[in-house]
């Protein structure tokens, strides 16, 4: 129970103050000579900003906060991991499980509410005779992508943190430096991952379908 608070702490504090400072300050006041803080941060959003344009065009950009937002709160939890002392709360399934069902619940209104109805022609597959079939597919498909998007960065976050665990245990002295390497890169690339799919799914949701 102390550990499900502990998440709920770190969590609060990452969302209501270490995301919202690092928007107001680097994106509404950014330095004539940029700090690298800054320079990491405005790369950041440049990257952001290209993500989304490449899969929904311009329209993309007022889905910014949200992949934005989601990025750094995903990040600051993949790398608490690696800090000695604490726990990553996006190794937490209920987090993970919370975000993924976010999007899912997000991109599925935004169908509806641009196609109303006609968003269920999404799930119908292009051969009008199979039409139940590729229903049930794609239903089945839609249902589990909360579980795999939550699954899948709970268990890379649970797993290295497991690993870099137990080998500092076995070697107290000398610090794993490649599978912290590693657990590193998984950081980022977990992260990246959720923000991808977050951006895919909303794309496919708001594209006409094909008549």
């Amino acid at each position: 129970m102390e550990g499900l608070y502990t998440h709920h702490i770190l969590m609060a504090v990452i969302a209501l103050v270490v995301v919202p400072v690092l928007f107001s300050v680097f994106a509404k006041k950014p330095s004539l000579v940029p700090t690298p803080v800054q320079n990491l941060f405005e790369m950041y959003i440049e990257f952001v900003d290209n993500m989304l344009k490449e899969q929904m065009g311009k329209e993309g950009r007022k889905f910014f906060p949200l992949v934005a937002g989601l990025g750094l709160f995903i990040f600051f939890g993949n790398l608490m991991g690696m800090i000695p002392g604490f726990e990553s709360y996006t190794a937490n399934i209920n987090t993970t499980l919370a975000l993924a069902l976010m999007v899912f619940f997000l991109y599925n209104y935004l169908g509806f509410k641009k196609h109303g109805i006609g968003y269920l022609k999404h799930f119908m597959g292009p051969i009008p005779a199979a039409a139940p079939i590729f229903f049930i597919i794609e239903l089945i498909s839609h249902l589990s992508r909360p579980v795999t998007l939550a699954l899948r960065l709970f268990a890379n976050m649970t797993g290295g943190e497991l690993i870099t665990v137990v080998l500092i245990m076995l070697v107290p002295l000398l610090i794993p430096l490649p599978i912290m390497v590693v657990h590193l890169i998984a950081v980022f690339l977990q992260t990246y991952v959720f923000m991808i799919l977050t951006t895919v799914y909303i794309a496919g949701a708001l594209v006409e379908e094909a008549h």
